[in-house]
């Protein structure tokens, strides 16, 4: 059997002022490309690495649309990163915030698997804290509009003045301590929203370990019965159909492992045979029912006085094999089990018994015997 491929399904995020991901691109690789018009048109440029002066690249000042693989990057509008910071994260923008006004661009490299940020509701550190792993709306608890410092223990963070993620917003890196807002942001109290920046999708190939194939069941099922009757002293035809034709079903289904690290909704498709590619889609799609129509040949005659009865059987076969996913996001790998699962009636076989034919008005002759199959 052939070693699975992968790909990776689109993604799309319509919401206005975020980006919508709709045509593939290739995945573990971090770039940001930009167009100087709107709907990713007219000169553009690409780049994989840290821009402090787009104007030394004949580029400043200029970008209206942009696509983001990979990590999220920050565009800022004065050269050195000075001036305001807008977060990038992957997608497509077929416009930006702030239209010609990016002068510089930061690719954002760190590990954002695993955010956490610490609140105080006093400079310094002091006073109640709160510890915050995901995107919080403040205003929904006991801290809004009381925050006056913060260590960032991991990620980037977003901090919002306004809920729903509105007004501006100071980006926060992994290691910054910040210990008073008033001074360094004018920001006191004034905190109500925040999030961490999403890390791009992983690169994900996969090995079936099919010399760790297991079979953990396999039973025959009966599916049709057919019976001829031939009563005369000569041999008859059976049918008039040398064959029939039965539809046969495969249930597979894919498991990630407990511990996995990839996200809802992140999709590939797993190659198992030439003829059949499952794909997976984690927390949506992670079970298939694929039908195949197969043909049976029948006996063509009955012998004189005698009763042929066939007995289509389907195998039925449950078969699990461990796969191997190996996962590369930003400069990094990790491998991980998950495990394949078949149950496959795909064999069809018959068994044919032959007995006397019961005499007229007679009872049938009560031993069968088996010819073949």
């Amino acid at each position: 059997m052939a070693l699975p491929s992968i790909q990776l399904s689109d993604v799309q995020r319509d919401s206005p002022g975020q980006a919508e991901l709709r045509h593939p691109m290739q995945p573990g690789i971090n770039k940001i490309i930009v167009y100087e018009r709107t709907d990713f048109e007219g000169l553009s440029r690409e780049f994989t690495s840290d821009v402090p002066d787009l104007h030394e690249l004949d580029f400043g000042d200029c970008i209206c649309s942009l696509r983001v693989v990979g990590q999220p990057w920050i565009a800022y509008t004065a050269p050195k990163y000075e001036g305001d910071a807008y977060a990038l994260e992957e997608g497509e923008y077929r416009t930006v915030e702030k239209n010609k006004a990016f002068s510089a661009l930061r690719l954002v490299p760190h590990d954002l698997a695993d955010p956490q940020i610490t609140l105080y509701e006093e400079p310094d550190y002091a006073g109640q804290s709160k510890v915050v792993t995901e995107e919080t709306n403040l205003t929904y608890g006991y801290f809004n509009d009381r925050v006056s410092s913060h260590v960032v223990q991991r990620g980037v963070w977003l901090l919002y003045k306004h809920p729903d993620r509105g007004g501006w917003y100071h980006i926060a890196w992994p290691g910054e301590r910040l210990p008073d807002y008033k001074p360094e942001l004018g920001f006191h109290n004034c905190l109500s929203h925040l999030r961490p920046l999403v890390p791009g999708r992983p690169a994900v190939t996969a090995r079936i370990l099919w010399g760790q194939r297991k079979v953990e069941d396999e039973r025959d099922v009966l599916i049709d019965e057919i019976v001829g009757v031939n009563a005369t002293d000569l041999e008859q035809t059976f049918t008039t159909c040398s064959s029939r034709e039965y539809v046969t079903t495969t249930l597979q289904s894919f498991r990630f492992s407990n511990a996995t690290s990839l996200r809802v909704g992140l999709s590939f498709t797993l190659a198992v045979e030439a003829a059949n590619v499952f794909t997976v889609e984690k927390g949506r799609s992670e079970s298939s029912t694929r039908r195949d129509r197969v043909e049976v040949l029948l006996p063509a005659k009955i012998p004189p006085r005698t009763q042929l009865t066939i007995h289509v059987v389907s195998k039925e076969t449950t078969v699990s094999v461990p796969v191997e996913l190996t996962i590369s996001q930003n400069e990094r790998t990790k491998t991980e089990l998950g495990e394949y699962r078949c149950v496959s009636g795909r064999t069809i076989g018959t068994k044919y018994t032959m007995k006397p034919a019961p005499p007229p008005g007679g009872e049938q002759a009560p031993t069968p015997s088996t010819l073949g199959h």
